[in-house]
This record gives structure tokens, sequence and C-alpha cells, in this order.
């Protein structure tokens, strides 16, 4: 496979329609390696259909998405620089997490899959525990092995759909400490999530998604409860 790479992401007016419903309208806005973009909105907003969309998983009703120079039609080298944490963590329960992770290392072609999986499971905090089946662990560590599963090829590009799903406090702390080495390692993370708290220490930009549409940006968010409250409203509630 052709190794292929690049320094930005962008939306370029890109809509998504599902028969007569528009879950995302005319959005466009530009990532950069190094950074950390948030999609905050209430659950409909189209946080998940954009995630899609630059997962390459669905196809914009119209606009472009542009990685670099590269387009969807890039094929698998693009998808080979992107990796994807959705509310399906795509893991085998049968098998142990040591085998899920070098499973996934081998369809990326990582030579040393076993040793590759090995790190993951160190960085995850879960190496006393990689030779047990996915079956028996919690939501948490579950999500945990997840989140190394998709960056286990170190994608320039990371997708992370409420990541902090199932986490207890040390695992939510180990998480963002490896969001920003990420971004330090030069990574273009894009996530969703509800939690504002969170993401008003980790986030370098903000998007405020509603019905589809982007309703404001923020660089550099540090009143993000107060801006979502006036911008989406109220009556949205965050979990």
């Amino acid at each position: 496979m052709t190794s292929v790479d690049f320094d930005e992401v962008s939306a370029e007016d890109v809509s998504r329609h599902f028969g007569r419903r528009r879950a995302v309208s005319r959005m466009s806005f530009l990532a950069s390696r190094g950074m950390i973009l948030g999609l905050l909105g209430p659950n409909g907003a189209g946080k998940s259909t954009l995630l899609a969309m630059l997962a390459t998983l669905l196809r914009p009703s119209s606009g472009v998405i542009r990685y670099g120079a590269l387009r969807v039609s890039d094929g698998a080298a693009l998808r080979a620089r992107i990796g994807v944490l959705g509310h399906d963590l795509f893991l085998y329960p049968e098998l142990t997490a040591r085998e899920n992770l070098s499973f996934f290392a081998g369809l990326y072609g990582i030579a040393d899959s076993e040793g590759q999986a090995r790190a993951a499971l160190e960085r995850a905090g879960l190496d006393t525990r990689g030779n047990d089946p996915v079956s028996s662990f919690s939501r948490g560590m579950r999500q945990r092995v997840a989140l190394e599963r998709a960056l286990i090829h170190d994608p320039r590009l990371a997708l992370l759909d409420e990541p902090f799903t199932g986490l207890d406090d040390a695992s939510t702390e180990a998480l963002l400490g490896r969001l920003r080495r990420l971004r330090d390692g030069g990574a273009i993370v894009i996530l969703a999530t509800h939690d504002l708290d969170l993401a008003e220490g980790l986030l370098d930009h903000a998007l405020f998604l509603r019905d589809g549409r982007i309703v404001e940006t923020m660089a550099a968010p540090d009143r993000l409860r107060s801006t979502y409250r006036s911008v989406i409203g109220l009556s949205s509630q965050t979990r």
C-alpha cells in the first residue's frame, strides 16, 4: 500500500441528507495537525454523521472533504491514515485484548503486530489483563482497548465519538493525557463529546452544532458551558 500523509482536513459546504432529513447542512471548517477539535451539540445535531463522513464511511450528499491534497477517491492509502472510535467498539469479545490488538495491527500491515499490541496494552494500563477475553471486561476497559485499536497504526487523523463513555476518573485522566500526546505528536484529533468540563481543558478549537449546522466556532475555548447555553439553548441538556 502506498503511504500518504496530510497536514490538514477541511470540509467545504458539506451536507448529508437521508431522504428528506438533512442531518448535516453546509458545514465548513479546517483542522490542522497538532490540533484537538471538538464537536459540541445535543443529540441529533449531526456530530456522528459528520464524523462518519470524515472517516469515509459516508459520502457527503454535496460539498467536499479534503485531506490535504487528497480526497476519498484516494482509497485505502488514505484510510490507512485515519483512526476511528465510534459507539460500536469493533472488538471481538471471544478474543483476548492482546489478540484483538494484534489482529488489527496485522490488518494495517504492522510488521511486529505482537509487539505493537503489547505496547498498546501498556498505554491502556491493561498489560496484566492482555490474555483475558474482552467479554470479561467492563465497559470502561473495553473502551480503553477500543481506543488503542483505533490508534494502533499511528494515524494522522483520529476521529473519536464520545471517547469518555464508561471511563472512571483514573481512566479519564489517562485518556486526556493520551489525547494531548497525540496532538503533541502532530495528529489531528476531532472528537464529539457531551462532557463540557473535560472538553474545556482539552480543546484547541470548538464547533457548536445544532440541527445539522455549525452555529458558533470558538478558538482556545475557555467558556464552553456558558457559550453552549447561549448558542444551543437552555433546553438542550448535556449528559
